[in-house]
C-alpha cells in the first residue's frame, strides 16, 4: 500500500469521513472508475487498513458495502512531542530544522506524477497531499485570485502539539508541501506559506505565484529581492495569522518565545 498513491488517497478520505463510504461514493470523490476503487478497497481490506460494513440499500436492491478506516493506536502524538523537544530552545532554529525535516520527508514520499504547470496544478497537488495526510483540506474559492490560492486545513493529526510547538509541527508540514510541489515542477514558480490557527481549529495554506512568474505572466519587468520573505536557511518563514489575528499558541506564552516567533514571521 505504501507505494500506491490512489490507495493512500482513498485511505485518507476514509479517515476523514464521519461515516462509512461505499465504492460508488469514493469513485465520485476521487474521479476513479468504480471497478478501480473496489480493487484498491479490497487491497486495503486485506491489509487490515479498512473495514467493511453492510449498509441499507438505496431503494430496492441488495445492501451496500461501506468502508471505514481502521484507526491507528500508536502514540504518534507522544512521539512527535519527544522529537519536538529535542530540537532545542530557539524557535527560529527549531523552525529551520523542522522545514528541513519536512523536505526530507517529502523527498522520500511517493508524490505521484502530477506536473505543476500552473497555480491550479499546484493547488490540486497540495489538496491531494493534505487530504492523504488527514488535514481535510477545503478550497477557499472566495479568497482566490489569479496570483494566489488559499487552502483551509480543517483538521490536523497533530493539532494539540501544534498549539504549543507550531514552529516544529507547521514547519515540517511547510517543508513537506514545498518539497512535493518542487518535485512536480513548481520550484521557483510557486511560493508556499502557512498561517497557523487563524481560528482555534483552522489553519490555512497560501499558494502564491512567485514574483518572477507574475512578472512573466504580465510581460512586465520585475525586481524580486533575493532574500525576500525568507527565513535564514533560504526557506519561507511561517506566515503570521491572517487578518491580523494573534495565533492562539502565542497567547499567554512566554514573551521571549512570542517575540522570537514574531520576528521570524
Amino acid at each position: 500500500m505504501s507505494d500506491s498513491w490512489p490507495r493512500r488517497r482513498l485511505l485518507a478520505i476514509l479517515r476523514g469521513a464521519s461515516e462509512p463510504l461505499d465504492a460508488q461514493e469514493l469513485a465520485r470523490i476521487t474521479g476513479q472508475h468504480v471497478t478501480t476503487v473496489r480493487f484498491h478497497l479490497d487491497v486495503l481490506t486485506k491489509e487490515s487498513l479498512v473495514r467493511q460494513f453492510q449498509q441499507p440499500p438505496r431503494g430496492r436492491g441488495r445492501p451496500r458495502i461501506g468502508y471505514s478506516a481502521v484507526q491507528r493506536s500508536v502514540g504518534y502524538q507522544e512521539l512527535a512531542q519527544v522529537l519536538a523537544d529535542q530540537l532545542g530552545p530557539d524557535p527560529r532554529r527549531r523552525s529551520e530544522a523542522a522545514i528541513t525535516a519536512g523536505r526530507t520527508w517529502g523527498a522520500k514520499l511517493d508524490a505521484g506524477d502530477h506536473a505543476v504547470e500552473s497555480l491550479e496544478d499546484a493547488k490540486d497537488v497540495a489538496m491531494t497531499l493534505l487530504s492523504e495526510l488527514g488535514f481535510a483540506p477545503e478550497r477557499d474559492q472566495a479568497a482566490e485570485t489569479d496570483e494566489q490560492v488559499l487552502i483551509r486545513m480543517t483538521a490536523c493529526p497533530l493539532r494539540e502539539l501544534a498549539r504549543t510547538h507550531s514552529e516544529v509541527v507547521c514547519g515540517v508540514h511547510l517543508g513537506l508541501i514545498k518539497e512535493v510541489l518542487d518535485r512536480n515542477g513548481a520550484r521557483g514558480e510557486v511560493n508556499v506559506r502557512l498561517h497557523p490557527f487563524v481560528d482555534p481549529e483552522l489553519c490555512v495554506a497560501r499558494l502564491e505565484l512567485s514574483g518572477q512568474r507574475r512578472a512573466q505572466d504580465n510581460r512586465e519587468v520585475a525586481s524580486v529581492p533575493a532574500g525576500a520573505d525568507q527565513a535564514a536557511g533560504g526557506e519561507p518563514a511561517l506566515a503570521p495569522p491572517l487578518a491580523g489575528r494573534v495565533a492562539p499558541q502565542l497567547r499567554n506564552a512566554d514573551p521571549n518565545v512570542a517575540k522570537q516567533s514574531a520576528q521570524q514571521w
